[in-house]
């Protein structure tokens, strides 16, 4: 897997002190960054990139490639002068605009922003767990195309590398995600921990002082320590040697806890806080030049370095072209199985994917968690690339595949233990699991979704946010979306969820009216591939007859018309369980002679994307009239209802009762509702 190396010679040590320079350079050219981790991180990043990483800086995507994640995002130079060294497009020019508008040196890492970052790092521990997420993907995927073969002999079998930081094993995320990856014994997975004891506080040891090693071997983590060189410089034979046992490490996570001094080998600047945040000062930086033996010119890059260290595309082609008679070997093997991989790269879905999905008769009450359930099995059976599980919740969730086993590694004595099985057991682990699923989204062939309660979505914010910022098709299954679930009171019952979670950008919020709007936004999901959180209830709601109601497909639009009213005197706009309430208001005030137009919006995002003339035709603006209803805050109702609506909202906690007795204590039933409308419609006549 691995070419033989040869001897680190002078050209090496000079690319490594160069590395050091440069990050000093683009720090002190801005004016602010973090010099200090990059300067003595030069020497790993260096080895790792030109000795063991197995990469094509040609061709970035390469499915054959070993993964690099920065988790600790905020020394970016770290990877960006690697990948100027490598030749993955960055020029001196790149770095000279570190940190400034429009460069493709950003402060911390972006996905899909610079060629050769794998995900989006900054939030610190969030990197541990993609990585995570991407090892578990790329056991699941083995399975999915080539199960059989011994490990190493198969051309998807691969390694995913990742340097962090104090701060990334100080965070609960990275906790949450190493303790699982044990469990799972991802053997591909190798961590180097840069323990450098600074964090910007100072020393880590206000507040950071447990055995990390003992803590990752208590996980079921392979624990190799490195100390430092008695000058403070990285040992790069100890530290060749760690990743060299690392490598050959395959049945549990390997941690190389690496010492380092941060800013070595600044005279005055290492070993301390402020090196960690701030530029060196030009004394600073003309001193730690000098003692690097370099000239004082700012960005120095020689040819001759330039050179020596652009060898390793050659030495990529080459572990390229023989990963290619592998990969071509497997092929003419494999016809069925390269037909399923050519599909999942093109992100393409097979004939009739959507053929077994389920429809609903009004006959019978479904939870829209049950008819997730079932969507999500229906799907399953055509796409074997949808692979998830719960944290914990998998019976109140229905995230379970049938028959798709437990993901557990070959050792587990569980119960239908499977080492590519479809259903994954996140533990009580919410942060965790949704960064786990943005790395089997980055891995790029899985179609991940985890489920949890929504009110529990607070606790996995972060790892939401950055589905989003990076655009990943991760689906977020959120079950008792309300009041709604009842007795378990007010510390499960999510109230100012929905609202919070409409308001990250790039996300899309579903909150199903039915079961037969849940199959039709599984379907939507699957066709738009984007973050999206499905927010489902605990409680039987009726099931809309269609056969007098519109058609669910128009889910897709996001917002749609129930019932025929070309010219309502006023507009019911709800979502979720609270749709049929909305109907059964306007049934009420047609007896009075009052006509209500009902509007089921399921997604506010789907339906800010159509055009003028669709939103106009659902919500017409000379209709001024309008109640919204949902069992939640009003935040962000206003934009829909305007100066002249009511919303029927919940702005204070839940209780403990029935579903039913909460609803009808709070104001949702359809006489509260028909009041609320009157109310408006007053409002637009005066």
């Amino acid at each position: 897997m691995y070419p033989t190396k040869v001897p680190w010679g002078e050209l090496d040590d000079k690319a490594v002190s160069i590395a050091r320079a440069l990050a000093m350079d683009a720090v002190q050219k801005v004016g602010n960054g973090h010099p200090g981790t990059a300067m003595s991180l030069a020497p790993v990043a260096y080895t790792l990139f030109q000795r063991f990483l197995r990469h094509d800086p040609s061709d970035p995507q390469w499915i054959g490639r070993d993964r690099f994640v920065l988790s600790c995002g905020h020394s970016s130079l770290t990877l960006y002068i690697q990948l100027l060294f490598s030749g993955y497009g960055l020029s001196i020019d790149d770095l000279k605009a570190f940190r400034t508008w429009g460069s493709l040196t950003p402060g911390h890492p972006e996905y899909g922003h610079t060629a050769g970052v794998e995900t989006t790092t900054g939030p610190l521990g969030q990197g541990v767990a993609n990585a995570v997420g991407m090892a578990m993907a790329s056991r699941y995927e083995r399975g999915l195309l080539d199960p059989d073969a011994a490990w190493g002999a198969s051309p998807f079998d691969h390694n995913i590398w990742v340097i962090c930081s104090d701060g990334d094993l100080q965070e609960g995320v990275s906790t949450e995600a190493s303790s699982l990856a044990g469990t799972q014994a991802l053997g591909n997975l190798k961590v180097i921990y840069d323990d450098n004891r600074i964090s910007i506080e100072g020393d880590t040891h206000y507040a950071f002082t447990e055995d990390v090693s003992a803590r990752y071997r208590a996980y079921g983590w392979h624990v190799i320590e490195v100390a430092a060189r008695s000058n403070g410089d990285v040992d790069r034979d100890a530290l060749e040697s760690a990743m060299e046992e690392a490598v050959a490490m395959t049945s549990k996570p390997t941690l190389i806890r690496l010492k380092t001094v941060i800013a070595w080998p600044a005279p005055k600047a290492r070993n301390t806080a402020k090196s960690h945040g701030s530029a060196l000062g030009a004394d600073e930086v003309a001193a730690t030049k000098k003692e690097l033996g370099l000239p004082a010119e700012d960005f120095f890059f020689p040819t001759e370095i330039a050179s020596h260290v652009g060898k390793v595309a050659a030495r990529g082609q080459d572990l390229r072209a023989d990963w290619n008679k592998g990969f071509e070997t497997w092929k003419s093997t494999q016809a069925d199985k390269a037909a399923l991989l050519k599909r999942l790269v093109e992100g393409q879905l097979p004939t009739g994917w959507d053929s077994n999905l389920p429809t609903f008769s009004p006959d019978k009450e479904v939870a829209t968690r049950k008819a997730s359930g079932d969507a999500i099995n229906a799907l399953a059976r055509t796409l074997p690339e949808m692979f998830g599980g719960s944290s914990d919740l998998a019976d109140s969730n229905n995230t379970t595949i049938e028959e798709g086993e437990s993901f557990l590694p070959a050792s587990s004595s569980m119960k239908h233990a499977n080492p590519y099985g479809r259903t994954i057991h996140f533990g009580i682990r919410e942060h965790a699991m949704g960064s786990i699923l943005n790395g089997m989204s980055l891995h790029g062939l899985v179609r991940p979704f985890g489920g949890t309660f929504l009110v529990f979505s607070d606790y996995m914010r972060g790892a939401v946010r950055l589905s989003a910022l990076m655009n990943l098709p991760v689906t977020y299954v959120w079950t008792h979306d309300s009041i709604g679930l009842g007795e378990d009171g007010p510390t499960h019952q999510p109230v100012e969820h929905i609202a919070a979670l409409r308001a990250i950008p790039n996300f899309d919020v579903i909150r199903p009216a039915d079961a037969n709007e849940v199959v039709a936004a599984w379907r939507e999901i699957i066709i738009r591939k984007r973050p999206v959180g499905i927010l489902l209830s605990r409680q039987n709601l009726p099931v809309i007859d269609r056969s007098k109601f519109a058609s669910a497909s128009l889910v897709s639009r996001g917002a749609y018309s129930l019932n025929s009213q070309p010219n309502p005197d006023v507009i019911l706009i709800a979502t979720g369980s609270e749709v049929s309430i909305a109907l059964a208001a306007s049934e009420l005030l047609a007896s009075e002679g009052i006509s209500a137009r009902v509007v089921s919006a399921p997604c506010l995002e789907w339906f800010s994307a159509q055009d003028h003339n669709y939103r106009e035709s659902v919500l017409p603006s000379n209709v001024r009239a309008r109640v919204s209803i949902e069992a939640g805050i009003a935040q962000g109702w206003r934009d829909l209802i305007g100066d002249c609506g009511v919303a029927v909202s919940l702005e204070h906690f839940g209780a403990s009762a029935s579903a039913s007795k909460l609803f009808s204590e709070f104001g949702f039933t359809p006489e509260k509702v028909a009041a609320a409308a009157r109310d408006s419609i007053s409002k637009a006549r005066a």
